[in-house]
Protein backbone atom coordinates (compact mmCIF):
# COMPACT_ATOMS: atom_id res chain seq x y z
CA UNK A 1 0.00 0.00 0.00
CA UNK A 2 0.93 3.33 -1.06
CA UNK A 3 1.60 5.74 1.58
CA UNK A 4 0.24 9.42 1.23
CA UNK A 5 -3.34 10.77 1.95
CA UNK A 6 -5.90 11.00 -1.56
CA UNK A 7 -9.04 12.87 -2.06
CA UNK A 8 -11.90 11.43 -2.80
CA UNK A 9 -14.36 13.41 -4.86
CA UNK A 10 -18.40 12.78 -5.24
CA UNK A 11 -19.55 14.63 -8.43
CA UNK A 12 -23.28 15.79 -8.53
CA UNK A 13 -24.94 18.42 -10.60
CA UNK A 14 -25.36 20.61 -7.55
CA UNK A 15 -22.77 19.83 -5.51
CA UNK A 16 -19.17 18.00 -5.19
CA UNK A 17 -18.24 15.84 -2.16
CA UNK A 18 -14.76 16.10 -0.94
CA UNK A 19 -13.43 13.38 1.36
CA UNK A 20 -9.47 12.82 2.47
CA UNK A 21 -7.60 9.43 3.59
CA UNK A 22 -5.39 9.90 6.54
CA UNK A 23 -1.29 9.62 5.54
CA UNK A 24 -1.36 5.96 5.72
CA UNK A 25 -4.35 4.82 2.84
CA UNK A 26 -6.37 3.33 5.95
CA UNK A 27 -9.35 5.44 6.53
CA UNK A 28 -11.53 8.25 4.51
CA UNK A 29 -13.17 11.36 6.05
CA UNK A 30 -15.35 14.07 5.19
CA UNK A 31 -13.87 17.48 4.48
CA UNK A 32 -16.92 19.44 2.37
CA UNK A 33 -19.20 20.34 0.40
CA UNK A 34 -17.99 22.59 -2.60
CA UNK A 35 -21.33 23.95 -4.55
CA UNK A 36 -21.10 23.48 -8.35
CA UNK A 37 -20.03 26.92 -9.91
CA UNK A 38 -17.40 28.33 -12.14
CA UNK A 39 -14.49 27.79 -9.69
CA UNK A 40 -15.78 24.08 -8.13
CA UNK A 41 -12.80 22.66 -10.00
CA UNK A 42 -9.99 25.52 -8.15
CA UNK A 43 -12.03 24.97 -4.77
CA UNK A 44 -11.85 21.27 -4.87
CA UNK A 45 -7.75 21.47 -6.25
CA UNK A 46 -7.21 23.95 -3.01
CA UNK A 47 -8.47 21.38 -0.64
CA UNK A 48 -6.15 18.91 -2.13
CA UNK A 49 -3.58 21.45 -1.75
CA UNK A 50 -3.98 21.89 1.51
CA UNK A 51 -4.09 17.99 2.45
CA UNK A 52 -0.82 17.42 0.12
CA UNK A 53 -2.62 14.42 -1.39
CA UNK A 54 -0.68 12.03 -3.54
CA UNK A 55 -4.03 11.20 -5.92
CA UNK A 56 -7.57 12.66 -6.35
CA UNK A 57 -9.53 9.49 -6.88
CA UNK A 58 -13.03 10.81 -9.17
CA UNK A 59 -16.45 8.78 -8.64
CA UNK A 60 -17.60 7.28 -11.80
CA UNK A 61 -21.22 7.45 -12.22
CA UNK A 62 -22.27 4.33 -14.26
CA UNK A 63 -25.41 2.50 -14.73
CA UNK A 64 -25.68 -0.95 -12.42
CA UNK A 65 -25.30 -2.92 -15.83
CA UNK A 66 -21.96 -0.71 -16.04
CA UNK A 67 -23.12 1.24 -18.93
CA UNK A 68 -22.66 5.37 -19.46
CA UNK A 69 -25.16 7.77 -18.11
CA UNK A 70 -25.61 11.87 -18.11
CA UNK A 71 -23.59 12.28 -15.09
CA UNK A 72 -20.74 9.61 -16.22
CA UNK A 73 -19.42 12.17 -19.35
CA UNK A 74 -20.09 15.13 -16.61
CA UNK A 75 -17.75 13.35 -13.97
CA UNK A 76 -15.47 12.47 -16.74
CA UNK A 77 -15.09 15.98 -18.03
CA UNK A 78 -14.75 17.49 -14.12
CA UNK A 79 -11.67 14.71 -13.37
CA UNK A 80 -9.97 15.55 -17.19
CA UNK A 81 -10.41 19.41 -15.74
CA UNK A 82 -9.06 18.60 -12.16
CA UNK A 83 -5.79 16.78 -14.37
CA UNK A 84 -4.88 20.18 -15.97
CA UNK A 85 -5.03 21.84 -12.83
CA UNK A 86 -2.57 19.31 -10.88
CA UNK A 87 0.42 17.43 -10.71
CA UNK A 88 -1.19 14.49 -8.70
CA UNK A 89 -2.91 11.80 -10.85
CA UNK A 90 -6.53 11.92 -11.10
CA UNK A 91 -8.02 8.38 -10.87
CA UNK A 92 -11.66 7.78 -12.00
CA UNK A 93 -13.03 4.60 -9.63
CA UNK A 94 -16.50 2.92 -10.32
CA UNK A 95 -19.11 4.49 -7.65
CA UNK A 96 -22.41 2.41 -8.47
CA UNK A 97 -24.94 3.40 -5.83
CA UNK A 98 -22.05 5.29 -3.85
CA UNK A 99 -24.79 8.28 -2.85
CA UNK A 100 -27.86 5.56 -2.27
CA UNK A 101 -25.45 3.62 0.37
CA UNK A 102 -24.70 7.74 1.82
CA UNK A 103 -28.52 8.28 2.09
CA UNK A 104 -29.42 4.62 3.67
CA UNK A 105 -26.74 5.45 6.15
CA UNK A 106 -28.02 8.97 6.96
CA UNK A 107 -31.49 7.28 6.99
CA UNK A 108 -30.28 5.03 9.75
CA UNK A 109 -29.10 7.62 12.38
CA UNK A 110 -32.59 9.18 11.78
CA UNK A 111 -31.66 12.10 9.04
CA UNK A 112 -34.05 13.86 6.69
CA UNK A 113 -32.88 13.29 3.22
CA UNK A 114 -33.73 16.97 2.38
CA UNK A 115 -31.92 18.83 5.14
CA UNK A 116 -28.67 16.86 4.69
CA UNK A 117 -27.76 16.54 1.00
CA UNK A 118 -24.78 18.13 1.84
CA UNK A 119 -23.38 15.75 4.25
CA UNK A 120 -24.83 12.79 1.80
CA UNK A 121 -22.29 14.75 -0.81
CA UNK A 122 -19.64 14.26 1.38
CA UNK A 123 -20.72 10.90 2.41
CA UNK A 124 -20.61 9.56 -0.99
CA UNK A 125 -17.20 10.84 -1.30
CA UNK A 126 -15.97 9.15 1.40
CA UNK A 127 -17.78 5.89 0.60
CA UNK A 128 -15.78 6.10 -2.95
CA UNK A 129 -12.23 6.57 -1.10
CA UNK A 130 -12.53 3.91 1.39
CA UNK A 131 -13.38 1.91 -1.64
CA UNK A 132 -10.51 2.86 -3.44
CA UNK A 133 -8.30 2.35 -0.23
CA UNK A 134 -9.73 -1.15 0.54
CA UNK A 135 -9.38 -2.25 -3.06
CA UNK A 136 -5.95 -1.12 -3.51
CA UNK A 137 -4.81 -2.38 0.13
CA UNK A 138 -6.53 -5.63 -0.75
CA UNK A 139 -5.15 -5.99 -5.03
CA UNK A 140 -1.50 -4.37 -4.04
CA UNK A 141 -2.38 -1.29 -7.41
CA UNK A 142 -3.95 1.59 -7.07
CA UNK A 143 -7.54 1.28 -8.42
CA UNK A 144 -9.41 2.56 -11.31
CA UNK A 145 -8.12 4.07 -14.45
CA UNK A 146 -5.80 7.17 -15.12
CA UNK A 147 -7.34 10.30 -16.22
CA UNK A 148 -5.54 12.09 -18.86
CA UNK A 149 -5.64 16.24 -18.58
CA UNK A 150 -7.76 18.20 -21.14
Amino acid sequence: MRTGRRLGIDVGKARVGVAVSDPHGMLATPVATVQRADDSVRRVLEHAAEHEVIELVVGLPLSLSGGETPSTADAREFAAQLAAGTDAPVRLVDERLSTVTAQSALHATGRNTKKSRSVIDQVAAVIILQHALDTERSGGTPPGSIVAPE
